[in-house]
């Protein structure tokens, strides 16, 4: 999930250069989402590991 947030957030950055706009904002808000649960997948990961 990590390694896909850090992409689109790349994307993004390349698309921006370009001047597609639209289309950056776009990558921007999925690498949030995905970074999101990453981070989210990763706290339950941790809760868990901790309870064993």
């Amino acid at each position: 999930m990590l390694k896909a947030a850090i992409v689109l957030l790349v994307l993004a950055i390349v698309a921006a250069v370009f001047g597609f706009g639209g289309i950056a904002a776009s990558m921007a808000g999925l690498g949030k989402i995905a970074f999101f649960i990453f981070l989210v997948l990763a706290i339950l990961g941790f809760i868990r590991g901790s309870m064993k």
